[in-house]
């Protein structure tokens, strides 16, 4: 029996032949090692996080409104979110008060650099673009030029981990 390729339903079945054709070989592990030899990276908490989601942001989003809180969250659950953009406001006195707060999945510690930085990349275009639209892909790769392919890559690593029986 064929294997749920549940992350990679929205891409053709010529992909998902090959994807499949990787995982009855036992080598999409092995193709995904090759891709990203190094798995580990330095953003282990949320103040480096913080910190490389502000440069990306001055450097491709600066007019956008400030991030005030960027962290990793635990309880983010991967079948259905990787990351939250959420927009918060509350009346303090007579004033409102708006707040815009990332949380990227924890899960991402033990990817690739490449990945988190793409799930950021990600959470930061909702800044500009709520909507997963086509201005939003655009800004996507303009902050990260493999965009498509990580987010790709991504979906693959979900699956070899679903494939693990390893929770997702």
């Amino acid at each position: 029996m064929e294997p749920q390729l549940t992350f990679l339903t929205s891409y053709p079945e010529a992909v998902r032949t090959q994807v499949q054709s990787l995982i009855a070989q036992g080598r999409l592990a092995e193709v995904l090692a090759t891709r990203y030899p190094q798995m580990s990276h330095d953003i282990q908490n949320d103040k480096t996080l913080y910190q490389f989601t502000q440069e990306l942001k001055q450097r491709f989003v600066k007019s956008s409104p400030p991030v005030s809180k960027v962290c990793f969250d635990g309880k983010i659950h991967l079948d259905n979110s990787l990351g939250l953009h959420s927009f918060v406001s509350r009346v303090q006195g007579g004033k409102l008060k708006a707040k815009q707060e990332i949380r990227i999945s924890a899960f991402f510690k033990q990817l690739p650099f490449a990945l988190l930085k793409m799930v950021v990349v990600h959470e930061l275009a909702h800044l500009r673009e709520k909507d997963h639209n086509k201005a939003f892909y655009q800004l996507c790769q303009h902050m990260e030029p493999q965009y498509h392919q990580l987010e790709f890559d991504l979906r693959l690593f979900l699956t070899l981990r679903q494939l693990e029986g390893k929770a997702v």
